[in-house]
């Protein structure tokens, strides 16, 4: 049985992350290492995100089915968490 993809692994936090304003993307960095990346659009909520060590934490677990181990997160600039 093959893994879980990343896009599938991620898709419902993508789309709660996106009810807040943000757009989660992620990149294969080499080594079966994943790196997930938050960005704010316009009007996103600042409140709403998580603290690093949080975000880390639940994408971490979320890649846990998938060929792939999280490398990093990466929030946005100026994230005050």
């Amino acid at each position: 049985m093959a893994a879980t993809t990343v896009d599938d692994a991620l898709a419902s936090f993508r789309e709660m992350m996106a009810t807040d304003g943000y757009l989660l993307t992620w990149s294969d960095v080499g080594e079966g290492k994943a790196v997930v990346k938050i960005s704010a659009t316009e009007g996103a909520c600042e409140d709403c995100l998580v603290p690093l060590p949080v975000m880390t934490n639940i994408m971490a677990k979320a890649l846990g089915p998938t060929d792939y181990e999280l490398d990093h997160v990466e929030l946005p600039p100026g994230a005050t968490h």
